[in-house]
């Protein structure tokens, strides 16, 4: 079955979208910071020596309306800093393939993936490295800027996190190179990992102002509760960029291949299986907040405020999920390989959000209605 024949479940999403009202104001300088850090060329033909997306690749990819769809409640100064955040983590990702994984440069991309972990140091006060591309360039910027004081405590938890996301990158590199698909159980680990889901919480906390309370924070089900919300986002996504990753990168680090490969089933079923399990981390997300974790509050003995801060940090965690959902059906990064033209991929970049809803409530995976791929999920297994 070809790329282009592989037809793409719609994911099922409960959470309405929000905007963030300072969109527009990001939009105004969305180039800046990009140019400023060597990313974003100045005409429309790359340099691999200089930057990583010409100007029309980098509008394509609507940044400015997944930061603003994920963060509906930030402020412009905390939505212009997860912006670039995104930026960057976007920037390593282009650059990583375009560098190693195209040329299959495994000891290249170890090299360049030590050098990057000088730029993630655990201690506030140690002196980085003289930056020598843009990724580099970008992430030194952004540790003098990631650690405000209300935001201190995130310092080691976002740097690990962050070297977690870039040496499953050269991992991903090695699968590749070997053709070695990961296995099912432990690919959902690793693809928190290759996501960098674990940077979720603290865009969470920067959108809404809100901690998750420390008498609760190691608890079961609460660790059960962040598992889901980061499953969600790397899955999901592997389904959304399965013919970018498949006719482009000719990756092996996928759901959908990984599916295929463990259960010995068609593209087709795979995808369809791949659906259903990314509905049943987000139904297990929704259980859990919505019945499990007020007795867990109730016994850690959470006060007023601690609840009131818990609330709205779950509220903003929802919005993310949602933010994403948005930003893979209608962002052109993931468009089909035989979709629109580059001009009107652009222009739904920047197009009507209500075209990319789910209807509130909506329970279908967009798998077989009868959950066949379900019970044939279960049944291989």
């Amino acid at each position: 079955m070809t790329v282009q024949a592989i037809k793409l479940p719609i994911l099922r999403m409960p959470y309405p979208l929000r905007v963030n009202p300072y969109l527009p104001a990001l939009r105004e300088e969305t180039e800046t910071w990009a140019r400023e850090m060597g990313m974003l060329d100045s005409d429309e033909t790359p340099s691999a020596h200089r930057a990583i997306w010409t100007l029309s690749q980098f509008h394509a990819m609507a940044v400015d309306q997944l930061s603003a769809w994920a963060l509906p409640d930030a402020s412009l100064t905390d939505l212009r800093l997860n912006h670039r955040f995104n930026l960057w983590a976007l920037a390593w990702d282009d650059y990583f393939v375009s560098a190693f994984k195209r040329t299959g440069d495994l000891a290249g991309a170890q090299a360049f993936t030590a050098r990057l972990h000088a730029f993630l140091p655990p201690d506030p006060g140690a002196r980085l490295p003289e930056p020598t591309n843009a990724v580099e360039r970008g992430m030194a910027d952004l540790q003098q800027r990631l650690y405000p004081p209300r935001l201190a405590h995130w310092r080691q938890g976002l740097n690990r996190a962050l070297a977690r996301y870039i040496d499953a990158g050269v991992q991903e590199l090695a699968n590749s190179r070997a053709s070695r698909v990961p296995d099912l159980i432990e690919y959902a680990q690793f693809r928190r990992e290759s996501f960098a889901a674990y940077t979720a919480p603290y865009s969470v906390e920067l959108s809404t102002g809100a901690r998750i309370p420390e008498q609760i924070r190691h608890s079961r089900t609460f660790c059960a509760l962040l598992d889901a919300f980061m499953d969600y986002m790397g899955l999901a996504n592997d389904i959304a960029s399965y013919r970018r990753e498949v006719h482009d990168e000719r990756d092996v680090n996928n759901l959908v291949i990984v599916l295929q490969t463990s259960l010995g089933i068609t593209v087709q079923e795979a995808m369809h299986a791949a659906a259903d399990l990314v509905t049943a981390r987000l139904r297990h997300f929704e259980h859990l907040t919505q019945s499990e974790l007020a007795p867990v509050a109730q016994r850690a003995g959470l006060n007023h405020g601690e609840r009131i801060e818990l609330e709205a940090w779950l509220r903003g965690a929802c919005s993310f999920l949602s933010g994403l959902h948005a930003w893979y059906t209608g962002a052109p990064r993931y468009a089909p390989v035989d979709g629109p033209p580059a001009a009107d991929a652009e222009r739904l970049g920047r197009g009507a959000v209500d075209d990319l809803l789910i209807p509130h409530g909506r329970s279908d995976s967009g798998a077989a209605p009868d959950g066949t791929s379900t019970r044939l999920v279960h049944a291989r297994l």
